[in-house]
């Protein structure tokens, strides 16, 4: 495994590391809460010390589950990343969606990061998470109801209160980052991003180099399109997020696949799979620092962590990003 510090932070994190949203079951339609411990502990075993979670996922759930999974790790080797911002237990701030929890009761959820919000939300999450201490706490969603500065003092507070380690923030536009970094030296952005979906490259990626933040980020598998095992038509249920997905049209999911096996040879010549293949090409674009990847199950936590294990030449990077320059994907 690799680590990385996240910015100018001491938060130092594995490259790839464990995203602990499916574990939550929200939006991917329930979860194994033994498997997802299992999983968490696979990836620890081979070096996956970090862990990403969120109150929103599954309401609660997720957060108890990186905390029964911690609960037999030693605190100090693991790094917990969670967030704050989402509320479905309040109707304050700006709406954000409207969803259902795991029982399947409709649940509105609103970004809400006011200064009393954090400080309640931060006493919840060491609740749930069973420790005293976050190592980066990311606002999940920008809020537009509250003035920057004034969520970014409530984490200062909680830094200074050592409950706190660093502060990052997640899909946060460059022009959000600059009004955050008044009030706070941030350690990270985390971002979708994939070989489909790439538009950070333009403004995020150069303003976190510039001013020395990490970025993390997540769907880097773009929800399993790029694993290779999606069919065409291929059903989702109306809770899956995938459901209305552009790219999981028949037509998108085609041209993938196809753009995908031009790659096979090569994965299978590094006896690796496309999966990995995908996590490290990730990996080896400029400013991105961890890849954020999900598994239900051992297994998967297993061959995640292995894609490290895959060497990428600059020659082989180069193949790749030809081919994925003549990709054209509908619509």
């Amino acid at each position: 495994m690799e680590y990385q510090k996240l910015g100018s932070s001491d938060v130092s994190v594995s490259r790839i590391t464990f995203g602990s949203w499916a574990a939550g079951g929200w939006m991917w339609g329930g979860t194994e809460q033994n498997d997802a411990v299992g999983a968490i502990h696979a990836a620890y075993d081979l070096g996956v010390t970090s862990i990403d979670t969120a109150p929103i996922y599954g309401m609660g759930l997720s957060e108890q589950i990186v905390g029964e999974a911690i609960k037999s790790l030693p605190r100090d080797k693991v790094q917990v990343l969670t967030k704050f911002g989402m509320r479905w237990d309040d109707s304050k701030g700006d709406f954000a969606m409207k969803t259902k929890n795991n029982d399947g009761q409709d649940v509105d959820v609103y970004k809400y990061a006011s200064r009393d919000s954090i400080i309640k939300e931060c006493e919840d999450s060491l609740k749930r998470l069973g420790t005293d201490y976050i190592d980066l706490y990311q606002q999940h969603w920008p809020d537009v109801t509250t003035p920057i500065a004034e969520t970014m003092e409530a984490v200062q507070r909680l830094i200074e209160q050592g409950k706190v380690r660093a502060a990052g923030v997640s899909n946060y536009s460059v022009a959000q980052m600059e009004e955050a970094e008044k009030t706070i030296k941030l350690a990270s952005n985390q971002v979708p991003y994939s070989m489909l979906r790439r538009d950070i490259e333009k403004d995020v990626v150069p303003y976190t180099q510039q001013h020395d933040l990490g970025i993390l980020v997540y769907s880097p598998l773009q929800l399993g399109l790029l694993t290779g095992k999606m069919k065409p038509g291929q059903h989702f249920d109306a809770s899956d997020l995938r459901s209305t997905n552009r790219l999981f049209k028949p037509e998108a999911v085609t041209a993938v696949n196809d753009f995908l096996n031009k790659l096979r040879p090569m994965a299978e010549s590094k006896n690796a799979t496309l999966g990995q293949l995908v996590l490290r090409w990730t990996l080896a674009q400029p400013g991105i620092t961890v890849a954020l990847v999900g598994a239900r199950n051992p297994e998967q936590a297993t061959q995640n962590a292995k894609a490290m294990d895959v060497q990428l030449s600059f020659e082989e990077v180069d193949f790749i990003n030809k081919q994925l320059a003549s990709l054209q994907l509908p619509g």
